[in-house]
């Protein structure tokens, strides 16, 4: 709870992955991957409630056994790849009543401390603004991408001065995946976190690693190795 107003948190977890399968369930640093946010959004001072929506239910299993409540399996019509993550989260709110503000944890994002959580139910708040979410800073930057016409020639996504340094171009932020939080009726209004005045939390890149692929689970199994 934070001013009197109650949080919600949700972590998604749908087990049909296709650029690596069962990412939810492999081993990270000795548990499945899901019980890494799990045990982040228990760590939470101002989470007051925290919920599993899935549709697997073996990854209902496993972050059960890691202290998370999975009051409902998510409905088949909100399982398949199609469906975006509004519906889903509506579906949360719905089905467990009023609360003030929503969080959204992506299961893919486990190395997130329950004090980036905190952080960014805390910018939200502070802020007044309608959305808060984690961000880091990019790994590129977008003046030196470019698409590719039918010819193989380059156009560039944001046109950069012709002798511009690295060091001379501004910083960009992409978001991590890591935390999203909302103030509930917002959420309502446009199932997103998106919004003219959303507000970004930084995090370090070493903590911003979004499983999704077998490269990003070695880098995540690194990263957890030099904690220990």
């Amino acid at each position: 709870m934070i001013g009197g107003k109650s949080v919600l948190a949700v972590i998604a977890a749908r087990g049909g992955s296709k650029g690596l399968p069962r990412k939810h369930l492999l081993d990270l640093g000795g548990r499945p991957v899901v019980a890494w946010s799990v045990e982040a959004a228990k760590g939470s001072a101002l989470v007051d409630r925290l919920v599993l929506s899935t549709d697997d239910q073996e990854i209902a299993d496993a972050a059960a056994l890691a202290g998370c409540e999975v009051p409902f399996l998510r409905p088949a019509e909100l399982s398949t790849d199609t469906v975006p993550l509004g519906p889903v989260l509506l579906h949360a709110l719905d089905s467990l009543g009023a609360y003030d503000y929503l969080v959204l944890l992506q299961a893919t994002s486990p190395l997130r401390l329950a004090s980036d959580i905190d952080a960014c139910i805390r910018l939200c708040h502070d802020s007044g603004a309608p959305a808060a979410l984690s961000v880091c800073v990019a790994p590129k930057s977008p003046f030196w991408m470019a698409t590719l016409d039918v010819d193989g020639r380059m156009h560039p996504v944001v046109p950069a001065p012709a002798d511009a340094q690295r060091q001379q171009l501004p910083t960009a932020y992409v978001p991590n995946g890591a935390v999203y939080v909302a103030r509930a009726q917002a959420f309502r209004q446009q199932l997103g976190f998106t919004f003219p005045d959303t507000r970004a939390y930084v995090m370090p890149a070493e903590r911003s690693v979004d499983i999704d692929y077998q490269l990003d689970l070695v880098m995540a199994r690194a990263l957890v190795a030099e904690r220990t």
